[in-house]
């Protein structure tokens, strides 16, 4: 059996300038209506950067929703008019000042399912050369290489609450892992 919800009704609930909130009425396969409330979100981009010293490049930043300052892969929203890997370059360049190369796609993550629309797309690169780090005006962020092994260590720890991060930091490790023929 195909699973399925109709939607139909929908009320605008929020449109702010980076979520939109909506109100829905949905017909369930059974015939039953139920209601869901849904954030739409332009998606994201992650990218796990590897130095020639097995380090990923992490940046450290305050998190106003968390009301703490949390360790991540760069990353960040993305922009209308720039594919996902487009908007991955330069987020990696804009938070870390590095240029990547041969990139490859870890896939996609869907952080919240059960509310939120939002998709990140998940990269990986080996870094190339660095240039300035020009962050947003509204960021403030402390740029750091940890060594995939110890990152893996925080992932486990708890130490790296992201999801986001946790998953690439974990896919880099496997892929490393296998290129290497372990």
């Amino acid at each position: 059996m195909k699973h399925f919800e109709k939607t139909v009704n929908s009320k605008e609930i929020f449109d702010g300038k980076v979520i939109h909130v909506t109100h829905d009425e949905v017909e369930l396969e059974n015939g039953k209506t139920a209601m869901r409330e849904v954030v739409g979100h332009p998606g994201g981009v992650c990218v796990a950067a590897l130095t020639e010293n097995d380090e990923l490049l992490f940046v450290r930043q305050f998190r106003y929703p968390y009301k703490e300052v949390l360790l991540e892969l760069p990353a960040g929203k993305l922009e209308k008019g720039q594919t996902p890997l487009e908007n991955g370059k330069r987020e990696l360049l804009e938070e870390t000042g590095a240029i990547g190369r041969e990139y490859m796609t870890l896939g996609k993550l869907y952080p919240s399912p059960g509310y939120c629309g939002e998709i990140i797309h998940m990269y990986f690169c080996k870094v190339d050369h660095y240039e300035n780090q020009c962050p947003d005006e509204d960021e403030f962020i402390d740029f750091l290489k940890i060594p995939v092994a110890k990152a893996v260590e925080m992932v486990l720890n708890g130490e790296l609450p992201d999801a986001k991060t946790q998953t690439a930091v974990l896919k880099t490790a496997m892929l490393l892992n296998k290129f290497k023929g372990n």
